[in-house]
């Protein structure tokens, strides 16, 4: 096994670990009466912010691991709650957040530029990622799909403002480390 690569460099596995604790961090942010049970969170820009920052594939890593950590019973999420809160009304935006850091890496990925509108824009579509999966799962756990999308709708003003504040966030950090989240040579783009 000398010869074997790491499947995950110990710098890319720092990065995970670290947002991980981030978001587990937002959770100490108390919520707020939200809609059948759901909060109204800080914690759900941390999905976001690991997509924009670290990219794709070690954002949702690091979302993975918060999520798999709480489910084997750490009180990581907002409010102390663990694994049994994927059970609940708010189930559906919990695994919506592997997709949210997914969608919103990959968008900033795909652009050679971290400009501020790219950034608001893989915000934007990493927060539709999280409502695609957590609006019906709502509708499901109060037996009206239609009624727990309109009721989810109390999310969008203050998710709106989390996702400047994430883009304008994630564009200082790029600015600060330009290195963080390579871009990809134009020649590579091109190839594919």
């Amino acid at each position: 096994m000398s010869g074997s690569r790491p499947a995950l460099p110990a710098a890319d596995l720092a990065r995970v670990v670290v947002f991980a604790a981030f978001i587990a961090v937002l959770g100490l942010f108390p919520g707020f009466a939200g809609v059948a049970g759901v909060p109204i969170v800080l914690q759900n820009v941390g999905p976001v912010l690991a997509g924009v920052i670290l990219g794709w594939r070690l954002g949702t890593a690091s979302v993975a691991l918060l999520l798999v950590l709480t489910a084997v019973g750490l009180p990581l999420l907002s409010g102390g709650r663990n694994g049994a809160a994927f059970f609940g009304p708010s189930g559906g935006f919990l695994v919506g957040w592997l997709l949210s850091a997914l969608v919103a890496g990959l968008i900033v990925q795909r652009f050679r530029s971290r400009s501020l509108p790219v950034l608001l824009l893989a915000c934007l579509a990493g927060l539709l990622a999280d409502y695609v999966v957590g609006m019906p799962w709502l509708g499901v756990y109060i037996g009206d799909v239609t009624g727990g999308i309109v009721q989810s709708l109390v999310f969008v003003p203050g998710d709106l403002i989390k996702v400047v504040l994430a883009a304008l966030i994630a564009s200082l950090v790029h600015r600060a480390l330009p290195d963080l989240l390579p871009v990809r040579p134009a020649s590579e783009s091109r190839a594919r």
